[in-house]
């Protein structure tokens, strides 16, 4: 009879034994930058008429900003729309058409803040006649970013090694890195038409605030027992 082979028992590799462990972060920044969003409505009984009264009024209000502030100021439009009014009636008849409204938004960012308030009077005085919002943020949001992802990954890897030492083990390497991107969250303001009678003497009181900038750091490390 044939022997048979003789075959090696291979012996399958052990579990990884890991832990995982997220650190989050929270840093603050004083904002350097704001963006306003300055708003033109104008109503006619015409389409080219509702049109042409309101651009008018945004060359007044973009030529007040830009007094206002001089040439470091960001002008953009953000929105425009031209749409009829109606009449609506309640005996079910068709709706009629009563006149037209152009609104038009433009978009002021600014990086000095100590301007905020006088560019808002000024374009109101000038004929805007709604402030949409006010965001503040930063020029250099990279820096924060960096900053807040730092110390989240420390806190995980802190977090890991505490865990680790309750349980009588040890890190042995970092097997993986999750992170969510940190968010900046903006600091929002929101205004609404001016009040009658306003005076313009005294700007518009705006307090810029902190912002807030979150990192998430998921960390997955290898474990092993510590050699007593």
């Amino acid at each position: 009879m044939a022997a048979s082979p003789a075959r090696a028992q291979q012996t399958p590799p052990s579990p990884v034994s890991s832990i995982r462990v997220t650190g989050d972060a929270q840093v603050t920044a004083k904002p350097d930058r704001v963006q306003i969003d300055v708003g033109v409505t104008t109503r006619a009984a015409q389409s080219q008429e509702a049109a042409s009264q309101n651009a008018r009024r945004v060359d007044a209000v973009l030529a007040a900003v830009r007094k206002a502030t001089g040439p470091a100021v960001v002008l953009k439009t953000i929105s425009y729309s031209l749409n009829p009014t109606y009449q609506y009636h309640s005996n079910g008849e068709e709706p009629t058409i009563t006149g037209y409204s152009a609104a038009n938004v433009v978009q002021v960012t600014l990086d000095d803040l100590a301007k905020i308030g006088t560019v808002i009077d000024s374009a109101t005085l000038a004929g805007a006649n709604h402030v949409q919002g006010i965001q503040f943020t930063l020029r250099d949001q990279d820096a924060v970013r960096a900053e807040a992802l730092r110390q989240a990954a420390t806190r995980a890897r802190a977090q890991a090694d505490v865990l680790a030492a309750a349980l009588a083990l040890k890190v042995v390497r970092v097997l993986s890195v999750e992170e969510n991107s940190p968010r900046v969250v903006p600091v929002r303001a929101y205004m609404g038409a001016p009040r009658a009678g306003a005076s313009a003497v005294t700007a518009t009181p705006v307090e810029a605030g902190t912002l807030e900038v979150t990192a998430d750091v998921m960390l997955t490390v290898e474990v092993s027992p510590t050699v007593r």
